[in-house]
């Protein structure tokens, strides 16, 4: 009898919470479009007061205090005992090993004329190494890539870039690598470091350069040190994660066995744990190319400082040449690396009749690359790339010609989209972050910080706003903001449309994802040249570009998501009658809806450093002043503030958009 009367009281306390959820869903949405109404009232009728518009050659007392400790760091710099035993040490050791790998591979030592290895012994090494960590077709491709870096006329500065990405790769291995290890065998240095990496995950290539020159002056030095700090957080976070995916019967049993501990890290967890270590080792080394590139704005030499040329002087042509280049250099090392993680499972499958004969034939490749690495040290002819780079030159002429053809007869359909997407969303989007009071705009912010992420999301909001206003770029910083988030709504629109076309669909998934993954390897600078041609120097190149670099991150995302939709689920809602439409819209896009709030997040810290970068192209906003800060002495403390806002910019997106992926999925 009382198990009788209980089920129906358990039936009417379970009947209310369908509602009640429905309810809060609504009721967000219903507060985020109160405030969005109540910014376009006060906007409406506040327009264009307390804006805190700030002129270009405008500063600040922070902007000018900044300026003062420059000056100052500059005079007291020989002199002041942190710089003189701490920084300048620093300096000189990692000058040193740059110029020291420059001196064999790129540029000629005191008392040569030629590099101590020429590009015949380069080329060498490269296909010997490529085969002895992968296989015999990485190592064509990559004798194939840097042999195609010297046609195109480009072999010393290719040289250069490769030499910065050595120096900074070794050094930042040289701490990552234990630091993961730390991290993977202690949950308490791990909770530690995971903030700090993430923070350093979030910002975007520019605004390390600035604080970095403040400490190591300009030049290679300052570029490597900040290439190596760009691109240590990869190796650290992903060793960790390898460290903590071995099994645990592995340790165990190294345990019972009277393994010390140090005998159980050396010959179970980083032998198990080897593969995944190489593929931080492959990101390290992406991230590492991707910063050598941007950082020829404070004077890195390679490939980095010829786009930059080329960009500012608006030749495309040389800009492309040089674009390809280092697309070339990206595959090469991206095939190697990975190769190298896979290598054993392939040996195993290819079977044991190779295995026998990989020794010999590796020492008789160690032979003749040291004979071509003789010949290149010795004679001119092996260590001077033959040929005047006839390739690069029509390379660039044939760039060229594409550029003025698609300015020609394309240019009345890239204007009309160039204006449409203009007018008709980003000015009025702009106007309103920039005309609006600027304490509108933060509560603005603030409040959708707290229904979005929660109160602590909104709290994170609260001082990154405060902080905004307290740099001095706030009319800059919100539209740098404006660009973004447009930016980000055609990501998520091309990232919907592909992702769920990908997710749906394993046969396109097979066609796509090798280009969005060769897409990815590419660094910011290279998806700058072809906009460039097309529209211009605008800010609507740099959104493009931004748009182009960040898809296939949010596209990958939402296809992963869409396709762990579990199968049962599409089935049942197929047998009730949906259309293809009614799945897409009522049940996979809901049902993903974190993978969705995901993409959202990594799509907006891409477009972020992208837009940024764009500062290059005509941009404006904070991008420019930070490449102003780079150019113009008087400017540098603005420089400096708009990579501090950058930053804020990027902790304030990431907080918010990860708190609403927490509390999506919970």
């Amino acid at each position: 009898m009382t198990a009788v009367m209980e089920k129906p009281e358990k039936t009417e306390a379970a009947e209310p919470a369908a509602p009640v959820v429905a309810a809060r869903r609504v009721s967000r949405r219903v507060v985020i479009a109160a405030i969005l109404v109540g910014w376009l009232v006060l906007f409406a009728l506040l327009r264009g007061k307390h804006t805190l518009a700030l002129a270009a050659a405008e500063l600040t007392d922070l902007h000018r205090w900044f300026n003062d400790v420059n000056d100052s760091i500059g005079a007291n710099r020989n002199s002041n005992p942190l710089f003189l035993y701490f920084f300048n040490e620093i300096r000189l050791v990692i000058d040193n090993l740059v110029t020291f790998i420059q001196g064999l591979i790129s540029q000629p030592p005191e008392g040569r004329p030629v590099p101590q290895v020429g590009w015949l012994g380069v080329v060498g090494i490269a296909g010997y190494v490529s085969w002895a960590v992968g296989n015999w077709r990485v190592a064509l491709l990559a004798v194939a890539g840097f042999t195609f870096l010297g046609l195109q006329g480009l072999w010393q500065e290719s040289m250069d870039t490769l030499a910065l990405i050595l120096v900074a790769v070794f050094v930042a291995l040289l701490f990552a690598i234990p630091l993961g290890v730390w991290a993977g065998l202690s949950d308490r240095f791990n909770r530690v470091v995971t903030p700090f990496l993430d923070f350093m995950q979030t910002m975007p290539t520019f605004v390390y350069l600035a604080p970095l020159t403040l400490f190591f002056l300009i030049g290679p030095a300052s570029a490597t040190i900040a290439t190596l700090i760009y691109a240590a957080p990869p190796a650290i976070r992903i060793t960790a994660h390898a460290i903590r995916s071995v099994p645990e019967t592995a340790v165990e049993a190294a345990d019972s066995l009277g393994a010390t501990p140090r005998q159980a890290l050396l010959k179970v967890l980083l032998p198990m744990s080897r593969r995944t270590v190489v593929m931080g080792v492959n990101q390290t080394i992406m991230a590492a190319l991707a910063m050598v590139t941007i950082a020829a704005l404070i004077d890195a030499p390679g490939l980095g400082k010829t786009v930059i040329q080329a960009l500012q002087s608006l030749d495309v042509g040389t800009a492309f040449n040089a674009g390809l280049a280092i697309v070339v250099m990206a595959i090469v090392l991206d095939r190697v690396t990975t190769a190298a993680s896979a290598r054993e499972e392939s040996a195993r499958r290819s079977g044991s009749r190779f295995l026998t004969w990989r020794r010999p034939l590796l020492g008789a490749g160690a032979v003749v690359s040291a004979v071509l690495v003789y010949l290149s040290h010795t004679y001119v002819w092996a260590a001077e790339f033959p040929g005047e780079g006839g390739i690069g030159t029509s390379i660039a002429r044939a760039a060229d010609t594409a550029t003025t053809w698609a300015q020609d007869n394309l240019s009345g359909l890239t204007n009309a989209f160039r204006d449409a997407l203009t007018n008709g969303l980003l000015n009025p989007f702009q106007s309103l972050l920039t005309d609006s009071p600027w304490w509108l705009v933060g509560a603005a912010l603030i409040g959708l910080g707290v229904v979005l992420g929660g109160p602590r999301a909104g709290l994170t909001a609260a001082i990154c706003v405060g902080l905004l206003v307290g740099t001095g770029v706030w009319s800059d910083s919100m539209t740098t903001l404006g660009s973004t988030v447009v930016a980000t709504v055609l990501v998520m629109v091309l990232g919907i449309g592909f992702g769920v076309w990908m997710g749906r669909s394993p046969r396109v998934d097979r066609v796509l994802r090798p280009t969005l993954d060769a897409a990815q390897v590419m660094p910011p600078f290279v998806y700058l040249v072809p906009f460039l041609a097309l529209f211009g120097a605008t800010r609507f190149t740099a959104i493009v570009a931004a748009v182009v670099y960040a898809a296939p991150v949010a596209i990958k995302i939402i296809a992963d998501g869409v396709r762990n939709v579990p199968e049962t689920t599409v089935e049942a809602a197929t047998s009730a009658g949906c259309n293809t439409w009614q799945i897409i819209t009522k049940v996979q896009l809901p049902m993903a809806r974190s993978a969705l709030t995901l993409a959202t997040n990594q799509g907006l810290i891409y477009v972020l450093s992208m837009v940024v970068v764009g500062g290059l192209v005509g941009a404006g906003a904070l991008g420019y002043d930070v490449v102003a800060g780079f150019s113009q002495g008087q400017l540098y403390g603005k420089g400096l503030a708009a990579g501090l806002a950058i930053v804020l910019l990027g902790v304030m997106f990431d907080r918010i958009t990860q708190a609403a992926a927490r509390r999506t999925s919970a």
